[in-house]
């Protein structure tokens, strides 16, 4: 079994006990297209005694069936494409095995796994359709109850339009028996029969009415007494006409599908548990991923703390800004670490704008060509008539910088780095294999001429703390918050690599239909700690927070109120006519949240400037930063520098 899948012993016990075949394929590029093979990198012993084939493991499948190929690769690359399962019947022509299988993707598509449980159902099928078709003939030949019906352990009926039976056999009668409490005869009616038990009545009436009305069909119902173990049968309906084509009667072939759906069932338990087992092994990776970042980084925190704590106890007060440095350093990476956790989890909080991408990529150049230095030479293609995209540019400009960080490390001596722009529009097909809606479509990309990257490192780059890097030297977020950004944008992120050859990223964005946003002119600024006579209401339950926002508008001389909840806050707004600007945390404790706080301060005053603070979770509340005139948000963590600036600027726009 392959490592990491199966790395917990239940779950391979699990499968190696399964009386089904088990394999996990994984779908590869080939000569006939991409994903047009797949090689088998797991299966169970089983596998052998249901297919036929020995030692599937490490085999292509068009080295194993050539023949027959193209029906499996179109089978299972459809599940890989939808994440749909299937269950179906195939014949394996190499084996002449008749399989009955169970196929569904193993993860994200990016993985490019799809597992399968199967079984040998060769001898079953045959004896049923063998079954059906010398029932059928002896019918048709008025013989009703051949000796082969008597001897098999399906069930038989046959009946005419007033529900007598013409014939039934054995283990019918048997059956019948047991479930209803009467035994059947030919001759007699099985609604008479059943006249004291009217439930009963009811439902065989109500589904051989729908036979002997001329339907062929197929049912599956569960029927027993209910102090013992309930039974499921599937009924299968055929209608028995006269020469003239007019309906006579009905018959019925009735199978015991209990263990069957059992199975079923043992599968779909197989599923889950091979899931869970996914699931878990990307959780550990997570939290330990995060553990080791996010402890050296409180670490720089808390000992530069401690440095400034016993220096100031020193009276050695020239050592403080070096500790004060290193700490605020470690501050901004943790914020930086964050902001990549919530853009891989969708969850950031975006401010989309429409803008024609080229408009950023001459300064985005200029800083790429500063950070790579002059052994790499980049290049900007940008389309000529570009249409705009609905997207946050300032977390465009940051996925694009990642990208082309990670085009130079892969570019040791030096290269061709690439950033270019495309129109192009996406059909149905194409929409669907990338996850996105069809339409037009911007795309943005970044090319390298560097190393390339292998294909069992290809399918794991967007994974959440996956690095190349030694440890301690990335974090393994980069490639993950580029795609967490564009699927937040509602786009998506594709990439392309070679070994030797280079590597390709690319975003795509949903164009816009409409009016490009024009930065207008910031309002005038006076000096930064120029005083001021507004008032500010504060609004957070955090005490440390809301210290810190009191303590540095209070310093600037600015009149400052301060509440702990949505209640107190609307009673002080209520006691105090002349408030400028609100400032208040999304997630408030009692009841009211900080947007339904400014919303019922604007019914009395309409014009209040609000400026919200928010974590990832409330961002939601906020609809993902589209906030209405007069309204900010400022996303935790934050400097006091820079809100204390955005305070300026509101209060001083007017």
């Amino acid at each position: 079994m392959q490592a990491g899948i199966f790395s917990d012993e239940r779950f391979r016990a699990l499968f190696d006990q399964m009386d089904e075949g088990f394999c996990v394929i994984e779908f590869l590029d080939g000569p006939h297209g991409p994903l047009s093979d797949y090689v088998h990198i797991a299966a169970n012993a089983a596998y052998a005694e249901n297919a036929g084939i020995p030692n599937v493991v490490g085999q292509r499948l068009r080295e194993m069936v050539p023949g027959e190929a193209d029906s499996w690769v179109a089978r299972y690359r459809e599940v890989l494409r939808t994440g749909q399962s299937i269950r179906f019947e195939q014949e394996l022509v190499k084996t002449g095995r008749l399989l009955e299988l169970a196929a569904f993707r193993v993860g994200a598509i990016e993985n490019r796994q799809v597992a399968v449980l199967f079984k040998d159902i060769t001898e079953r099928r045959l004896a049923e359709r063998a079954l059906e078709a010398r029932v059928v003939e002896a019918l048709a030949e008025r013989q009703v109850l051949a000796s082969v019906v008597e001897g098999t352990a399906a069930f038989v009926q046959v009946a005419d339009r007033d529900y007598r039976w013409l014939a039934i056999n054995r283990a019918a009668t048997d059956e019948f028996e047991k479930i209803f409490g009467v035994r059947p005869k030919v001759g007699l009616s099985m609604l008479d029969i059943l006249a004291d038990a009217p439930d009963h009545r009811d439902a065989v009436r109500a589904v051989w009415a729908r036979a002997l009305a001329g339907e062929a069909f197929t049912e599956v119902a569960e029927f027993g007494d209910p102090s013992l173990a309930r039974r499921w049968y599937e009924m299968r309906f055929g209608i028995l006409r006269d020469d003239y084509g007019a309906v006579t009667g009905a018959y019925q072939f009735v199978y015991d599908v209990t263990d069957r759906l059992a199975e079923q069932e043992r599968l779909r338990e197989a599923e889950e548990a091979l899931r869970q087992a996914q699931k878990m092994e990307a959780v550990g990776q997570l939290t330990g991923g995060l553990a080791h970042d996010f402890n050296n980084l409180l670490a720089g925190i808390s000992g530069a703390f401690e440095m400034i704590a016993l220096r100031l106890a020193q009276g050695r007060h020239a050592d403080v800004e070096k500790y004060l440095t290193a700490g605020q350093g470690a501050t901004r990476r943790a914020a930086a670490l964050t902001h990549r956790l919530l853009a891989f989890s969708r969850r950031q909080t975006l401010s989309p704008k429409p803008i024609v991408i080229n408009t950023l990529l001459p300064d985005l150049v200029e800083l790429v060509r500063r950070t790579v230095g002059p052994g790499i030479t980049v290049e900007m293609i940008g389309a000529d008539d570009l249409a705009p995209a609905m997207v946050d540019a300032n977390q465009l400009e940051n996925a694009l910088l990642n990208l082309c960080i990670n085009a130079r490390d892969a570019m040791p001596h030096g290269g061709l780095l690439t950033i270019e722009t495309t129109n192009l529009t996406l059909d149905a097909f194409a929409a669907k294999t990338l996850g996105v809606t069809r339409g037009d479509y911007v795309k943005v990309s970044v090319s390298d001429t560097g190393t390339g990257i292998d294909k069992d490192t290809l399918e794991r780059v967007f994974d959440p703390f996956f690095t190349t890097k030694p440890l301690g030297e990335g974090t393994g977020l980069g490639l993950s918050m580029v795609y967490g950004f564009a699927k937040q944008s509602h786009g998506h992120v594709r990439i392309h690599s070679q070994v030797g050859s280079g590597t390709t990223v690319s975003i795509y964005l949903m164009q816009h239909r409409g009016d490009v946003a024009i930065d207008s002119p910031a309002p005038a600024m006076t000096p930064a700690h120029a005083r001021s006579a507004a008032t500010v209401l504060v609004v957070d339950d955090e005490p440390t927070v809301r210290m810190l926002v009191v303590d540095a508008l209070s310093d600037l001389g600015y009149h400052v109120l301060e509440a702990i909840d949505g209640a107190s806050g609307l009673a002080l707004l209520d006691a105090t006519p002349e408030v400028d600007l609100l400032i208040t945390d999304v997630g408030l404790p009692g009841g009211l949240n900080g947007r339904q706080v400014a919303d019922a301060a604007r019914t009395h005053r309409p014009g209040l400037k609000v400026m919200f603070i928010t974590g990832y979770a409330e961002n939601a509340v906020l609809n993902h930063g589209h906030v209405e005139p007069g309204m900010a948000v400022v996303t935790k963590p934050f400097s006091v520098d820079d809100l204390v600036t955005r305070v300026e600027r509101m209060v001083r726009a007017g």
